[in-house]
């Protein structure tokens, strides 16, 4: 008989994963009943207001018109205005993350310079638009400074392309022709040739890709019959701008208020970040011989990004449901038609519905193209 005999198995209720199976089963049930309960009460309720669930109303004519967004007519279908709100909700919504982005970055690197007024002045600002409501500042930007501009004839102009008023802001816009497509294809190729050399020192490398760059793009506006890309300038006609590309003032009041109020944030979560990075990796980069600049964007960006792109994800993802305030300027955003669809349809649930899902699809890309970059800078162990 042998000396060493096996565990005996417990008895399958104390046995702790089966247990957890059987927990998770039991939640997952217990939570497919709730919503099968809720389901079944909707429906009742619904039955004795004499009311159906269904999106076939998505096909009627909203009848309705839109301030801006893509073309769109009146007579077209809600489905058509539901598109036009979700492409404006991502118009704003890019546009001021890439904006609060950089006024975050200004901010925090301000709040951490040795100069006393640039950090100083940097604290005033962030803690200001930190500690006032985000929907009291858009209505400041819109109501106490966009409407405050002078007229379109008295516009303020910057450059003679640029011009401001209490319609908008009016910049050049660049036209594409059939001919982009060929010259980005032929610069990817220039930066896929630099990769053929990696023996190459980088010096030589970046000057070769600077002068192919330059000899594509200078071979395409000389050569093809028509250029790549067209500026066309706005011009003041009698009533208005012709021309040239535009952010009306409600978008722009709207921006205003989403990108100083998360700028603020994103402020500090850059401070924080930097801070974060142990003050012995700037010794450790001046003892391999790296100057300032070199231990900054080698050594101490790399470490603060791993910090600050999880902060980074909550603070996008805040400002994109934050768009929902743009109701009260009246910018044509989802939430702003999706109200106008209710009062004209009656069918609150199924809009709302869609609404959910919009909203959710896009944080959840958001957030899985964060969850990627984050991928991307994490430390690696061996």
């Amino acid at each position: 008989m042998s000396a060493f005999q096996s565990p005996v198995s417990p008895p399958w209720w104390r046995d702790e994963q089966i247990l957890k199976v059987i927990f998770q089963i039991a939640f997952a049930v217990a939570v497919l009943l709730s919503m099968l309960g809720l389901y079944r009460n909707l429906t009742v309720g619904l039955d004795q207001l004499d009311l159906s669930l269904g999106f076939g109303f998505l096909t009627n004519s909203a009848n309705f018109g839109i301030s801006e967004g893509i073309p769109y007519d009146p007579a077209e279908s809600y489905l058509k205005a539901f598109l036009v709100g979700a492409v404006n909700t991502l118009y704003v919504s890019v546009a001021s993350i890439l904006l609060a982005t950089l006024m975050g970055l200004i901010l925090g690197m301000a709040r951490l310079s040795s100069n006393l007024l640039a950090r100083k002045l940097a604290a005033v600002v962030t803690e200001a638009f930190r500690n006032v409501p985000v929907l009291l500042i858009i209505i400041f930007w819109y109501q106490a400074v966009i409407l405050q501009l002078p007229g379109v004839r008295d516009s303020y102009s910057f450059l003679g392309i640029f011009y401001v008023n209490q319609r908008g802001v009016f910049f050049p816009s660049l036209n594409p022709s059939g001919w982009l497509l060929p010259m980005l294809a032929l610069l990817a190729g220039v930066f896929w040739l630099r990769r053929l050399r990696p023996d190459r020192p980088s010096w030589i490398k970046n000057i070769l890709t600077a002068v192919g760059v330059l000899l594509v793009i200078l071979a395409f506006y000389v050569w093809a019959p028509q250029d790549p890309l067209q500026i066309q300038v706005p011009e003041l006609t009698r009533f208005n701008f012709r021309g040239g590309a535009q952010f009306s003032a409600e978008f722009t009041g709207v921006m205003l208020g989403l990108v100083t109020y998360t700028g603020a944030y994103i402020a500090e979560v850059v401070r924080g970040s930097f801070l974060a990075v142990p003050r012995g990796q700037w010794e450790a980069s001046r003892a391999i011989g790296l100057n300032e600049l070199a231990a900054f964007r080698r050594v101490i960006v790399p470490q603060a990004l791993r910090i600050m792109i999880p902060s980074l994800t909550t603070q996008y993802l805040t400002l994109i449901k934050n768009t929902t305030l743009a109701i009260a300027v009246g910018y044509s955003d989802l939430f702003n038609i999706s109200t106008t669809i209710i009062n004209q349809s009656g069918r609150s649930i199924e809009v709302f519905a869609i609404m959910i899902t919009t909203y959710l699809i896009v944080n959840l890309m958001v957030a899985t193209g964060m969850n990627w970059m984050n991928e991307r800078v994490k430390l690696v162990e061996r």
